[in-house]
């Protein structure tokens, strides 16, 4: 599963296994993990190409949620953090309506191609 991150400053997706109880990747059957790792390989590579980003950063920071989650973050030279970390940099900007229809619609359409994508809504 797909969320989006409600932060206008980047684009940021997290990419949550659906393996119930899981806060570890090492938890992981071999094979959940080799999907895991596609998955979150295909969505690095389509928001670097559909944002055009610099760089794409990726964790898993478990601490406040402890289901196994991976943030992915496109992150540009222009942005408000750059070149430091997202965390604890800047206050959160929610989307408006229509920045998060758009960034929805983007992210759709650009991630519509994975066979196990579910859209975004």
């Amino acid at each position: 599963m797909v969320l989006l991150m409600n932060d206008e400053h980047y684009p940021w997706v997290i990419l949550v296994p659906q393996v119930e109880n899981i806060r570890e990747a090492f938890e992981l059957s071999e094979a959940q993990q080799h999907l895991l790792m596609k998955e979150s390989n295909f969505v690095s590579k389509a928001m670097s190409e559909m944002f055009h980003a610099d760089k794409m950063n990726q964790a898993a920071l478990g601490n406040m949620v402890p289901q196994l989650h991976i943030h992915h973050v496109a992150r540009f030279k222009s942005d408000v953090a750059w070149p430091a970390p997202i965390w604890g940099k800047v206050t959160p900007k929610a989307y408006d309506e229509q920045g998060l229809e758009a960034m929805i619609a983007k992210l759709n359409q650009g991630l519509s191609n994975h066979p196990n994508y579910r859209p975004l809504d």
